[in-house]
């Protein structure tokens, strides 16, 4: 069998996103970086959480993602009177046609895809939001004490508009903890957004084809886990991420004076795995500490609470990690 973490399995991968990139840029103009972490976290075994305000083609960019892997899609539409049930599914009772006898069958609901996007996730109640968060994590659906897992890969990206709060639901950190990264999708530039108009008010349709299949992405994702790292990168990892904690031994000056509370373990362990992948992306087969800072942001963005003093100085969660990073250099 061929060995996992050898050098043309990681080329292979970084020639295959190379691929995937080019196939997505047919429909999505820019967002490379975007992009790129939302495979980071599919090969990662993690999910996204990715804000945006209306109109930046949140949906067509997962879509066009799932269609070039070949995964089947699913899309949530998050609203106030939206019931568990109608994520996981629900029980029905069905009459057997030859004996009459009727019987519990249960129909599974659209979080059984294998790539999920959950639009608006906090437009509903915690109740629900809990239903979506408990399958990301476990991988599975329990209902009337039967369990259904989920197909493999899994993978959610949910959304979240950063304008318009009245009537939304907030996530508590510790459910926004389950999310490997936040991204922060920004307005296209002049130039893509002329690109962006020309392309989607024309009669032309670009031809779409599968690169990838779900068999692959398990395959990197087996990759990632093996991938050795550096003892002292995980020690620059876990030392980065104990820097946020105000109440530590670690904690920088400006982190007790803006923070009220830091990252958990969970933040880093996925910036060794976030980091281990966009290595293989680069081609390496290890990361360095240059990976960890790359992505830090997004993994550690939605971990950190900032106090009243970073309000009053418009210090944001963003500034503290960059201040973070180049006290780290």
């Amino acid at each position: 069998m061929e060995n996992p973490t050898s050098p043309d399995t990681v080329k292979e991968l970084a020639a295959g996103y190379d691929v995937l990139r080019k196939e997505i840029g047919k429909v999505i103009v820019g967002q490379d970086d975007i992009i790129q972490q939302i495979f980071l976290s599919m090969i990662c075994r993690g999910h996204v959480l990715l804000v945006g305000v209306p109109g930046l083609a949140k949906t067509l960019l997962i879509h066009t993602i799932a269609d070039a892997i070949d995964l089947q899609f699913s899309r949530i539409q998050f609203t106030p009177d939206l019931m568990p049930s109608d994520i996981t599914g629900t029980e029905i009772i069905e009459e057997d046609a030859t004996t009459g006898r009727r019987q519990f069958k249960f129909v599974k609901g659209p979080v059984f895809a294998s790539v999920v996007l959950a639009d608006e996730i906090n437009r509903t109640p915690p109740k629900t939001q809990a239903a979506l968060l408990e399958a990301m994590q476990e991988h599975r659906v329990t209902a009337a004490g039967q369990t259904y897992s989920l197909p493999e890969p899994f993978f959610v990206l949910a959304t979240q508009n950063p304008i318009e709060q009245e009537g939304t639901y907030p996530l508590p950190e510790a459910q926004l903890d389950r999310f490997m990264f936040n991204l922060w999708l920004d307005y296209p530039t002049f130039q893509q957004e002329v690109d962006i108009v020309r392309q989607t008010t024309s009669a032309r349709r670009p031809e779409k084809k599968t690169v990838m299949k779900g068999e692959d992405i398990i395959r990197f994702q087996t990759l990632v886990r093996q991938i050795p790292v550096a003892d002292n990168v995980i020690e620059y990892a876990v030392r980065l991420v104990g820097k946020t904690r105000p109440s530590g031994g670690m904690a920088p000056d400006f982190v007790r004076d803006y923070l009220s509370y830091g990252a958990g373990p969970r933040a880093s362990q996925y910036l060794i795995l976030g980091a281990k992948a966009l290595a293989a992306l680069d081609g390496r087969l290890t990361p360095g500490i240059d990976n960890v800072n790359r992505i830090a942001v997004s993994v550690l963005r939605h971990r950190i609470v900032t106090n009243f003093n970073a309000e009053a100085d418009g210090v944001s969660a963003v500034e503290v990690i960059n201040r973070m990073l180049e006290a780290s250099v």
